[in-house]
């Protein structure tokens, strides 16, 4: 009887290494920024982004 085995795949990693650089990159701009309107849109980014890192990694976990 031929046995089945079961690919595992990294997409939970590497869309977590992109969102998380993603999100570094919406703080980046949130500190760097001159105005508090640009840094409020980067701290919004960083926030949206990372909240989609935690349920990337969840779902192909």
């Amino acid at each position: 009887m031929a046995r089945t085995k079961q690919a595992t795949s990294d997409k939970g990693l590497g869309l977590g290494l992109l969102f998380g650089l993603l999100a570094a990159g919406g703080a980046l701009g949130m500190v760097a920024a001159p105005g508090g309107l640009t840094a409020a849109w980067g701290f919004a980014a960083a926030m949206i982004v990372g909240v989609i890192l935690i349920v990337a990694i969840h779902s192909y976990a």
